[in-house]
């Protein structure tokens, strides 16, 4: 089970809630974006910005809580340049010390709470007050950091929005390197790397719509649906037919 919602209070953030129904792989797929992890077996966790797609398995029911953290967010949220997380899986309490070991006890007392999270997600409802106590921290951390880098939300919606690196630099300003150095702290690597993994968020929301492949690599931007099936498969790990599968129960 797996539910998402729009985050309150955090631009562009999305809060989500799972539960394992088996101990099966879960590809998680690059997207820019930072995210700040609960779970019911390992405790509080951040999800650093990842190039390709991690394969990690969950005990059979496992709870998560998550709010997924938009690129150039997580930086402000968590106190340090997102190169250091990239493709990492780090105890919050290695970053918080103190403070993550609060927000645990809090969270685990929602948990713990009949009528709260444990009971929201058995159901298949939201838990709601395991992600209000996440939104509530990160928002409290945001404000306190002055919010996310301008910056970084100005480069992130233009590459988004499918416009090349050099249009994007000549935009915002600055030169190829500074905004490759920019982008490694903001981000957790360059801005080809992120433009690349948005194109592919692009495809496969066009593709998840009904669009054939075909079609999809021109209006994403791929050379032709061969160039598309590469960059995918490098970044994803597999072909983009294989991620629009059906799931197997």
């Amino acid at each position: 089970m797996y539910r998402e919602r729009e985050a309150v209070g955090v631009r562009r953030a999305v809060r989500w809630a799972s539960v394992a129904s088996g101990g099966g792989p879960v590809r998680v797929l690059p997207d820019g974006c930072l995210d700040l992890l609960w779970s019911s077996r390992v405790g509080l966790l951040v999800a650093g910005p990842d190039r390709t797609a991690q394969v990690g398995r969950s005990a059979p029911g496992e709870r998560w809580i998550g709010l997924r953290l938009p690129p150039a967010v997580g930086p402000a949220v968590f106190g340090l340049p997102a190169e250091e997380l990239r493709d990492r899986r780090v105890p919050l309490a290695d970053l918080w010390g103190r403070a993550a070991a609060d927000l645990a006890e809090r969270i685990e007392a929602a948990a713990a709470d009949p009528t709260g999270p444990a009971a929201a997600l058995t159901v298949a409802g939201w838990s709601a007050a395991g992600a209000a106590i996440l939104e509530e921290v990160a928002r409290g951390r945001l404000r306190a950091a002055g919010g996310p880098d301008p910056l970084g939300v100005r480069v992130a919606a233009r590459l988004a929005a499918g416009a090349t690196v050099a249009a994007t630099a000549a935009e915002v300003g600055l030169g190829p390197r500074a905004l490759h150095r920019r982008s490694r702290a903001l981000f957790g690597y360059g801005p080809k790397t992120l433009a690349r993994i948005m194109r592919m968020g692009r495809a496969l929301g066009l593709a998840r719509a009904g669009v054939p492949l075909a079609e999809v690599a021109v209006r994403a931007g791929y050379a032709d649906q061969a160039h598309l099936t590469r960059d995918v498969r490098e970044l994803a790990g597999v072909p983009p037919t294989h991620l629009l599968a059906p799931p197997v129960d």
